[in-house]
């Protein structure tokens, strides 16, 4: 890669073995597209479990790996070889960008995950294929977009590509963590009907302001498997 030591940016940098004390605020150079690249001005990313692990040392990464696997900007730079993107484009990561489609299939497909495998959106800009993006949605602010990549994706495919749900399906989420708020979005959006369980009465509130039907404070109900056959009338959910 070759970097514009003049265009100077800020970073994250994690120093193995990990430990939030290991996160460092560098000043780099701002990396130059090569063929099949585009550059990205980050305007927002977003916070995952997985970065977390990554940052606390339980997934083991490249010393001095900048961290952050979502990110949404807008683009800078382009290499030769890319027509897909233009600058001024408003994009978002991909977490998995060798994933077009189709199942995983193969070890490859899983490979190049930002903030893991590659540095990833803890940087004002980043510099990848541009495969590893797609475009906004439409309406979408910057940190609305930056959520979608690993948790909106994640509960998306569990419900509509694995289990299938449809309209009358009963859908339990748990906690209010991104993968389940964003669940308990599409399954009510599906038609579906929502059990929510959280350990919060008020996080709970917030899961029913958001379409919840019914809740389960697994503090109160620690057997919450039993309190959910007494909700369905012992047919479980789907």
């Amino acid at each position: 890669y070759a970097t514009n030591q003049e265009a100077v940016v800020r970073a994250i940098q994690l120093e193995t073995p990990g430990g939030l004390d290991k996160l460092e605020l560098v000043t780099i150079g701002a990396v130059e597209p090569q063929y099949g690249e585009i550059r990205v001005r980050n305007h927002a990313s977003s916070l995952n479990f997985h970065d977390y692990v990554v940052a606390i040392g339980l997934l083991p990464v490249a010393d001095g790996r900048i961290p952050m696997s979502d990110g949404a900007g807008v683009v800078e730079a382009v290499g030769p070889g890319v027509t897909r993107f233009r600058p001024g484009d408003r994009v978002m990561s991909c977490f998995f960008p060798h994933w077009a489609d189709g199942p995983a299939d193969s070890p490859a497909k899983l490979t190049g995950v930002p903030g893991d495998n590659v540095d990833g959106f803890a940087a004002e800009t980043v510099t990848m294929l541009a495969s590893a993006f797609t475009d906004m949605p439409d309406g979408y602010t910057f940190e609305q977009a930056a959520t979608l990549p690993c948790a909106a994706a994640t509960a998306w495919r569990a419900l509509m590509v694995e289990a299938k749900v449809k309209p009358g399906d009963t859908v339990l989420v748990q906690g209010s963590g991104g993968v389940s708020v964003f669940a308990l979005q599409f399954a009510k959006a599906a038609g579906c009907h929502v059990i929510a369980t959280s350990s919060s009465d008020a996080k709970l509130e917030k899961l029913r302001a958001l379409g919840a039907d019914q809740l389960i404070n697994y503090r109160q109900f620690e057997n919450w498997g039993d309190r959910t056959l007494e909700i369905t009338g012992g047919k479980g959910v789907n």
